[in-house]
Formats: C-alpha cells, sequence, structure tokens
C-alpha cells in the first residue's frame, strides 16, 4: 500500500467589493476593451480598508472545513501561501490558526508569490507521506491591492484580492495512478529573472514598494515553463495530457493560459477559467479556482487534475492529483 495525500475539503473567500473595468477609466488612460482583450478580465475583488490578508485566509478555512466535515482540532498543520501577509511576523497561518481556534499542530507561511500554492500543496504532501502530519490544511491567500502602483495601468489593472483553501488527508493507496489524491510534484526556480517581476520594497531595504512587471518578458517564460513543468509531472506519473480531465492553471491572463492548453495539445473546454471574475490573485488562484471549479459541477470526484503555477522568482511548478 502507498500512503497519498488526498483532498478532502476545498472552500473560498472573496471581499464584497466588486470592481469592474470600467472603474479604472475614471483615473487612468485605458478602457474595459483594453484590458479584456490584453487579459481576458472583467472584473476582481478588493479587500475593504480594515480587511487583511488572514481575514480572507480564515473565512476560506472556514468554508473549507465545512465541506469536509471537520472542526479546526481535526487538522494537524495549516500552511498559507502569500505575498502579502498582514504582518512581517507573526506568519499569516498562525492568525488564521487562532482565528479556528486551533490549540494544537503547527502553522507557517510559504512565499513564492504566484507559484506560492504550489509550493504549499507541494511542501502538504510531504509532510503527509513523511508521517508528520495526517490532515493538513493549505490556503492562498492575498491582498495584492495593497501593493499596486495606482497609475501603472499595465500592473494595477491585472491583480484582485481572495482566498481558497484545500485540506490534504492521508489515505492509503494502490500505488498506481488509479489512486485518489497528489500523484506527483515539480518545482523550479530561477533567480537569474528576478527583475522581470518583483516588488521594488521590503522590510530589510527600508521602504514600501509596489509591484513591477515587464509584461512581455513574463509572458514569454510563462508559456513555455508552464507547459515543460506540466509535461514534467506527468511524466513522473506515468501520465500524458490525455490522461487529464482538468487543467487548473494560475489565472493570470486568458493568453498565457489559452497558450499553455495548446501546447499541452489540449482544447480549452477542459481548462478551469476564472481570471474573468478575479484577475490575478497570485497565491490564491489555484485553490480558488479549484473551488469554482469544484462548485460549478466541473471538477468530480476520480478526475485527473494538473494544476500549474509561474511567480515572481522565477518560481513555478505544478501538481497531478486524482480529485
Amino acid at each position: 500500500m502507498t500512503q497519498r495525500a488526498v483532498v478532502i475539503g476545498v472552500g473560498h473567500d472573496l471581499p464584497e467589493r466588486v470592481v469592474e473595468n470600467a472603474e479604472f477609466e475614471k483615473t487612468l488612460d485605458t478602457s474595459d476593451e483594453w484590458i479584456r482583450s490584453r487579459s481576458g478580465i472583467e472584473r476582481r475583488h478588493f479587500a475593504a480598508e480594515n480587511e487583511n490578508t488572514s481575514d480572507l485566509a480564515t473565512r476560506a478555512a472556514q468554508n473549507a472545513l465545512r465541506d469536509a466535515g471537520l472542526q479546526p482540532d481535526d487538522v494537524d498543520a495549516i500552511i498559507v501561501a502569500t505575498s502579502t501577509a498582514d504582518l512581517t511576523f507573526p506568519s499569516a497561518a498562525t492568525m488564521v490558526q487562532a482565528r479556528l481556534g486551533m490549540n494544537h499542530g503547527f502553522a507557517f507561511d510559504v512565499q513564492a508569490v504566484c507559484a506560492g500554492f504550489i509550493y504549499a500543496l507541494s511542501t502538504a504532501n510531504a509532510l503527509i507521506l513523511s508521517g508528520q502530519a495526517k490532515r493538513v490544511m493549505v490556503i492562498g491567500a492575498e491582498t495584492f491591492s495593497r501593493i499596486m502602483d495606482w497609475t501603472d495601468r499595465s500592473t494595477c489593472v491585472l491583480f484582485g484580492d481572495g482566498a481558497g483553501a484545500l485540506i490534504l488527508e492521508a489515505q492509503e493507496g494502490d500505488g498506481t495512478t488509479a489512486d485518489r489524491g497528489i500523484l506527483a510534484t515539480d518545482l523550479n526556480s530561477d533567480g537569474r529573472f528576478r527583475d522581470i517581476l518583483y516588488v521594488d520594497g521590503g522590510v530589510s531595504t527600508n521602504t514600501t514598494g509596489y509591484l513591477r512587471m515587464e509584461g512581455k518578458e513574463v509572458f514569454r517564460h510563462a508559456v513555455e515553463k508552464l507547459a515543460a513543468t506540466a509535461q514534467a509531472s506527468l511524466a513522473k506519473a506515468g501520465m500524458g495530457p490525455e490522461d487529464i480531465d482538468w487543467i487548473v492553471p494560475h489565472q493570470a491572463n486568458i493568453r498565457i493560459i489559452a497558450g499553455t492548453a495548446k501546447k499541452l495539445g489540449l482544447s480549452m473546454d477542459r481548462v478551469v477559467v476564472t481570471v474573468q471574475d478575479h484577475g490575478n490573485t497570485s497565491a490564491a488562484s489555484i485553490p480558488l479556482a479549484l473551488s469554482v471549479g469544484r462548485a460549478r459541477g466541473q471538477i468530480k470526484q476520480g478526475d485527473v487534475v494538473v494544476t500549474e503555477a509561474i511567480g515572481g522568482g522565477l518560481a513555478w511548478g505544478s501538481i497531478v492529483l486524482r480529485w
């Protein structure tokens, strides 16, 4: 028998405020058509002034617990993937732990920007396979609206706020691709490309920064690297693109999503797409899409799901799992 990390619960949370593309026309030289044609984004959610990343993460966690039929004490660990934690420290994960009333186990944050959830999910898988935890809550949560330069039309129209959560549980499998749970992971990074996507400030430099991005360069790297990592994780699982039921990609740009699907030889009707409603929510993007895809009736138990993301670092990776 083989130990597997199986998804047993999923949930998400979005701020109440919805910002349509037209709102940006009041302050920027842009338009709804310009934003849609270049990104596929129609609207996004922004957190309220008194609403922090840990608030979104906690509500997503509560929804995932409800979906799984569990109490907080049934979970051994919490991992939050975020680049926009409330404070420098303590971690957002420990804040979520306290708010849930979970007084045991451990909690920590993972920071790999838009690839953060892939890194966190891979870490949770390793904790389960090594026997250090039986159930792990993995959350992606962001308030990217707090690091936007509102004069830069090339970036500020692309991002939004939100959170999504999964609960993984250790279950026995047969060691075949028919098992439910995570079947393979693939993680990568290359620090040489730091300057094409970064925030120009931080604690150590005593500055408050904004997100900066060279869009064309990011696009070029994204399509190539996302397709390659998806193929790598499929190969590790002993599977191919023909075995995929759903791709759930990082929701950054519809053209990147479509380009990656094309490289894998898959049609868009096998891709879960939420970018039009959420924009780019960084580490929250994939768990949000998984939760919405399941709620829509797209993702069903037994489906093979490939999820992949790329973000600042550059950091990128993918995971193959059977739902």
